[in-house]
């Protein structure tokens, strides 16, 4: 099925809506925004994500290939949490993720602020055996509990780190609870935004075969995602992280992932543009692989 052969759909990733059938990614849009504590408005960045996408091409240079059709994404409809606490929202998220895997889709999911997170962490850890998960943040995200809630953003990693093995990479911003809990527990699985080809292997070795990948746009450097609830100056490079994220592709089984945190500014759409264009390349590298070798066996 060609894109061609679908119906235009501006509100859908890419601007084309697959088939459920037929598609083998689908769009989860997850607008939740309760627990923010700077700036806001992250319930509106799956919106704007979307609509960035519609201008994203489809050919990728660096790829050399339109996998647009090969993949066929399926943009599903919004959940409707923004009115739900937060253990409710994330729930839903856990439900509609877990649900997707079952059916042998591959979730990408765009927030919303980070605390969503754990929904699909949570469905990733009882689907798949050998998980852990790839965070790509600027804040550690390890606090017991936030503001009165065990659910807030600033602790979702903590939440996820109780169940399942986190590596993460950009880290340049954490309390003292959360530097002596590093310090003590996690000082091998934590790094910075320094991020080098020579350590590539290091860190995705603390990886396990399965990994889900949660993105906190803030992990990058603000002068590649300023729309964001609360930009770290010194973050991660595009094109070496990109580096490194076709890596774990290449050496891992990525199951899923999800962006976040995007808490859009009027009048600048970079963000959002670069939002979209990630998660249409890190489908790329999911699925690039298979198509070659799919393309490869037609030919035989």
């Amino acid at each position: 099925m060609k894109a061609m052969e679908i119906k235009n759909e501006k509100k859908a990733f890419m601007g084309f809506n697959y088939p459920y059938e037929f598609s083998k990614a689908v769009v989860i849009l997850a607008p939740y925004e309760k627990t923010a504590t700077y700036r806001k408005g992250q319930a509106a960045g799956p919106d704007f994500i979307i609509d960035a996408s519609n201008q994203v091409e489809t050919y990728d240079i660096e790829l050399q290939a339109d996998y647009i059709d090969k993949i066929g994404f399926c943009t599903l409809d919004k959940l409707p949490i923004q009115e739900l606490g937060i253990e409710q929202a994330i729930e839903v998220l856990y439900k509609e993720t877990k649900k997707q895997f079952e059916n042998k889709k591959f979730p990408i999911i765009f927030g919303g602020e980070h605390s969503i997170s754990f929904g699909p962490i949570k469905a990733a850890f009882e689907t798949f055996s050998n998980l852990s998960v790839l965070q790509i943040d600027a804040h550690a995200d390890m606090r017991d509990s936030y503001e009165g809630s065990k659910y807030n953003h600033a602790c979702v990693m903590r939440r996820a780190r109780e169940i399942v093995k986190v590596v993460s990479i950009g880290i340049r911003s954490y309390c003292l609870e959360e530097a002596e809990l590093i310090e003590k527990f996690y000082k091998k699985q934590v790094y910075g935004p320094e991020l080098k080809e020579k350590d590539f292997e290091k860190i995705i070795s603390q990886l396990t075969q399965n990994v889900y990948i949660t993105i906190d746009i803030d992990g990058f450097d603000p002068s590649i995602m300023p729309a964001t609830g609360t930009p770290e100056p010194d973050g991660l490079e595009w094109k070496t992280t990109l580096r490194f994220l076709k890596k774990v592709f290449e050496k891992k089984e990525v199951v899923g992932f999800d962006i976040v945190e995007l808490a859009p500014i009027q009048g600048e759409n970079i963000t959002e543009f670069n939002c979209a264009k990630l998660a249409y390349k890190l489908a790329g590298y999911k699925f690039l692989e298979f198509l070659r070798q799919k393309s490869k066996r037609a030919l035989e």
